[in-house]
C-alpha cells in the first residue's frame, strides 16, 4: 500500500502516453500493487497490453466508441457525453469500495479537450482521490487546469511516426 499518491499527467502529440502509464501499471504489479486500468475510446482486447495485463491480475475496463469527434452530430454528442458522465460515477464507486494503490485513466484528457466529459468534474475526481491512491492521466491535449493539479506531468512530442509515411499500427508493436 503506497503511503501517499499522486497524480501523474502523460500528454501530448508523441507516442508513448499509454505505453508510459501501462510501464508504470507492470512496474507496481511487481511490487504487488493493486492497479485498476480504464481506457476510454479503446475497444476490449484491441491491443496486446489489455490482453497480458489481465493475465497478470489487473482489472481493466474498456469503454471504446471509437468515436471520430468531427464526425459526430449534436444528438450523438450529447449521447457521448451522457455515457462517460455514468460512467465516471461507476469508476469513483468501484475505487471506494476497492482499495487500489494506482487508478489509470488512459484518454481522459481527450474527452475534456472534445467536452465529453466535465472538466470540474475530474478537477473534483482528483481532488478527493484517496490520498494513498496514485491517479495516471494520458491522452492528447492535457487542459491547464488538469496540469496544474498534477505532480508530475510529462509531455511526449513526435518528431517522426510511421503513421505519417502510411504505415498502419502493428500487432505487438503499437497495439
Amino acid at each position: 500500500m503506497l503511503e501517499r499518491g499522486l497524480v501523474q499527467v502523460y500528454t501530448g502529440d508523441g507516442k508513448g502516453k499509454t505505453t508510459a502509464a501501462i510501464g508504470q501499471a507492470v512496474r507496481a504489479i511487481g511490487r504487488g500493487l493493486n492497479v485498476y486500468i480504464i481506457q476510454f475510446l479503446k475497444k476490449d482486447d484491441s491491443s496486446g497490453e489489455q490482453v497480458a495485463l489481465r493475465e497478470l491480475g489487473v482489472d481493466i475496463k474498456c469503454f471504446g466508441e471509437n468515436y471520430a469527434f468531427q464526425r459526430l452530430t449534436q444528438k450523438e454528442v450529447k449521447k457521448a457525453k451522457d455515457f462517460f458522465e455514468k460512467i465516471t460515477d461507476e469508476i469513483a464507486n468501484e475505487i471506494e469500495q476497492k482499495h487500489y494503490d494506482i487508478v489509470i485513466l488512459d484518454e481522459v484528457n481527450i474527452l475534456i479537450r472534445e467536452n465529453l466529459l466535465d472538466k470540474e468534474r475530474l478537477a473534483k475526481f482528483i481532488k478527493n482521490k484517496p490520498q494513498n491512491t496514485e491517479l495516471i492521466l494520458t491522452g492528447r491535449g492535457a487542459d491547464k487546469e488538469i496540469i496544474e493539479l498534477a505532480d508530475l506531468v510529462t509531455r511526449c512530442v513526435k518528431i517522426k511516426h510511421p503513421y505519417d509515411k502510411k504505415i498502419k499500427a502493428r500487432m505487438g508493436i503499437e497495439c
